[in-house]
């Protein structure tokens, strides 16, 4: 769809793609400058529930990144969008941190974590929080029939050590004690590309999603039909691409080459 020099909106998937746990990748800075220098602007587009939009702006500045609230996305703003619609008026259990349920009684939700009479869907994200007493009350309502979504599909987050299980490793674990399988939002949905473009005014050409797994950041590129850059810095190594289905347009080792190409 066009080269990257044109592009003009970085959709940037954060851990595994601009750093590790709390430890910044040495290219990162200079890939981020080097946009703005060339007249580009970027989004960051993150799968992590454990965090809510302010603690991920929080989180930039320690590293020395500046952002505000209108330059991060989320699948929670997704499912409080979706759960808004459908369950507005309804109680909602949530299966997260405590951040998680926050951001989702802030947009106007009926947020419980405990087990409670009224309860009529159940809510998953990444949980750096999680405790057993929230597994067995999620197989009591699943065993009940609640709905059922996910924020993301991520088997797992990579952190300086390697990684853990995210949340679509959970969800796994109640789909095999419950056989319930929940509904996924977060990449490879397409839903938070297309408000990146929304709130931009951009068009899908402009744009470029980077991202370092497969099978939710390219894929979701693909799925909202804008170019992909896959960078190895993080979940996916080479030999991964031969039996993905996901094609990446770009492939490059880090951020750091990645940019060379930006501004030439």
């Amino acid at each position: 769809m066009g080269e990257i020099k044109h592009k003009k909106l970085f959709l940037l998937d954060m851990d595994g793609t601009l750093y590790l746990g709390n430890n910044l990748f040495p290219e990162t800075k200079v890939f981020l400058e080097g946009i703005k220098k060339c007249g580009g602007n970027y989004i960051f587009l993150t799968n992590n529930t454990s965090k809510d939009v302010g603690r991920y702006v929080e989180k930039l500045a320690s590293m020395g990144i500046d952002a505000t609230n209108q330059d991060i996305i989320t699948p929670t703003q997704v499912v409080a969008k979706f759960l808004l619609e459908k369950h507005r008026k309804n109680k909602i259990y949530a299966f997260g941190t405590t951040a998680f349920r926050e951001e989702l009684t802030v947009a106007g939700l009926s947020i419980t974590d405990n087990l409670e009479d009224g309860i009529v869907c159940l809510v998953m994200g990444f949980d750096t929080e999680l405790t057993f007493k929230k597994l067995d009350d999620a197989c009591i309502l699943l065993g009940c029939g609640v709905d059922y979504i996910a924020a993301n599909p991520d088997l797992v987050c990579p952190t300086e050590y390697g990684y853990v299980p995210d949340c679509g490793s959970v969800s796994i674990m109640l789909t095999n004690a419950t056989g319930r399988e929940p509904k996924f939002f977060g990449k490879p949905n397409p839903e938070m590309v297309y408000w990146a473009l929304d709130r931009t005014g951009m068009q899908k050409e402009d744009a470029i999603i980077v991202g370092d797994r497969l099978y939710t950041d390219i894929a979701c590129g693909i799925n909202a039909g804008i170019d992909t850059a896959l960078v190895l810095s993080g979940e996916t190594k080479k030999e991964d691409l031969s039996n993905s289905p996901y094609v990446p347009t770009y492939i490059f080792e880090n951020v750091g080459e990645m940019k060379k190409q930006i501004c030439r």
